[in-house]
């Protein structure tokens, strides 16, 4: 199945739209089940519900590692797939082609999903399933696909591929460089390849991570700070235990390492290292840490919930600045497009994340509000309106929040509430030169001249040039009150 296209090349928009908070309560409720079937060995279960879960929601990486760590185990005497079994594999991907091609994601998801189930590590089904995510604009987990594969088969060619693709689109332009190399090595005369690293070299200096071509390889001597995987967390007796080794010819990350192949259940241990690799912008590897993590410690340790979060919101603006900062030195057309996709991706993360905070602490206004102005960003002004009413007990951004709303009131054409809320803006801020409040000065007189309520326009924009004559066009704004009131 080719969904693929040029990594810098700006895709349809297919995003997935953001899950109701009824739809995200229940599937949660079917997430911590399928964990609790999962505990119990009960993986075929587990397996079940897992899916309906990646399938409904495809941008959950949470979910998406418990179902891989869900079959691993269930796969774990390492059995090669049966004649039946590879034809059934074959049966629905070909299922996933068709409901793709349909725009029907959730029945492609769940037609890769049980291909899966028969062989977690089958690299056709993974390029399917990660080549939906792309249509779907679904980044980290397309790679989160990819990178599965590639933990099994290091040198896979497609993989690679794809996995080049997906993280230069993501701004990880080192990491890409180092899929591209596997390649040229297993097809010297790729002229693909050549070219990318050419070009993607040129990047390297300017991603804040730097150049590490081992990252995503499964070799230990090619990084220092390799991260052990799930399959080597299970090889206890085929590792080195921190007793084993000498602290002193260990670095830090290496002791922590040692210390959850020792100990695969102390959750410390991974916190430990999640933090190590953020604080060398190593998000994705950070991200993998945490989501073994949780594995781990089962259901509703938000720890790890809240930590993963916080990474993809720091990997999504990094992305973003590293895409700025190349743009800056390319002034391309392809680097242009890319920042413009890498925001709005950005913006996403930010969006899902935050809706999920706000379900899980309704009551908290500053979630509240994150959540506003993300679905605001999007678009989706409708939506953003009940999130910023909800918001409004909070003392300290109320002014905030009524700017806010009168501005998504105006954006729907509600004119008379987006004038109430601008004016009790006004009232709401303590600072009486503060930015918020001139603003709201502003937007309160623009938008009652509309009305032609010329008294309450010329009310706001007389005080605001009191403040502040230089203020945007404030001086022009009364002067055509004035016209306009003799023309009248």
């Amino acid at each position: 199945m080719e969904f693929s296209r040029r990594a810098n090349e700006v895709s349809p928009t297919h995003a997935f739209a953001p899950l109701t908070t009824a739809t995200r309560q229940r599937l949660q409720k079917v997430f911590e089940h399928g964990q609790r079937c999962a505990d119990k060995k009960d993986h075929d279960y587990a397996n079940q519900l897992f899916s309906q879960c990646v399938a409904e929601d495809p941008g959950n990486l949470i979910y998406l590692q418990h179902f891989f760590a869900n079959l691993q185990k269930k796969h774990s005497d390492g059995k090669k797939v049966s004649k039946l079994a590879a034809l059934k594999i074959k049966s629905h991907r070909s299922a996933v082609a068709k409901s793709a091609k349909k725009g029907k994601w959730e029945a492609a998801l769940k037609s890769g999903c049980t291909a899966l189930a028969l062989s977690p590590w089958d690299p056709p089904t993974l390029i399917a399933m990660a080549s939906a995510c792309e249509e779907l604009q679904i980044h980290e987990c397309r790679l989160f696909y990819l990178r599965w594969g590639m933990d099994a088969d290091a040198k896979h060619l497609e993989l690679n591929r794809q996995a080049a693709l997906t993280l230069e689109q993501m701004g990880q332009f080192d990491q890409a460089i180092a899929c591209w190399q596997r390649v040229q090595q297993a097809r010297p005369e790729d002229e693909e390849s050549r070219r990318a690293i050419s070009r993607l070299s040129v990047e390297k200096t300017i991603h804040e991570g730097g150049y590490d071509p081992a990252l995503l390889s499964n070799d230990p001597k090619g990084s220092k700070g390799e991260i052990p995987s799930v399959s080597s967390l299970s090889r206890g007796s085929d590792e080195k235990t921190a007793s084993e080794t000498a602290d002193e010819d260990l670095s830090p990350e290496e002791r922590v390492i040692a210390s959850i192949r020792s100990d695969p259940t102390n959750l410390e241990n991974y916190l430990q290292l999640s933090d190590i690799c953020v604080r060398e912008n190593r998000y994705i590897d950070a991200e993998d840490v945490l989501g073994r993590g949780l594995s781990v410690s089962g259901v509703g340790d938000f720890r790890f919930i809240e930590r993963l979060e916080d990474v993809q919101l720091r990997r999504a603006l990094n992305q973003v600045a590293v895409a700025e900062q190349r743009h800056e030195q390319t002034q391309t057309e392809d680097s242009e497009n890319l920042v413009v996709q890498l925001r709005n991706q950005a913006n996403q993360v930010e969006l899902e994340i935050y809706s999920a905070r706000s379900g899980r602490e309704p009551s908290n206004p500053r979630l509240q509000y994150e959540l506003g102005l993300r679905l605001k960003r999007a678009g989706k002004t409708k939506d953003a309106i009940p999130a910023f009413q909800a918001a409004k007990s909070d003392p300290k951004r109320k002014g905030l929040v009524l700017l806010e709303l009168g501005e998504c009131f105006q954006r729907i054409e509600q004119y008379k509430l987006a004038l109430s809320h601008y004016e009790q803006t006004l009232e709401a801020c303590a600072e009486p030169e503060s930015d918020t409040r001139r603003l709201a000065l502003y937007r309160a007189g623009v938008l009652a001249t509309g009305l032609k309520e010329f008294d309450r326009a010329e009310r706001h924009l007389s005080e605001l040039a009191s403040l502040d004559y230089s203020y945007r066009d404030v001086a022009k704004r009364l002067d055509k009150i004035a016209r306009l009131r003799d023309s009248g």
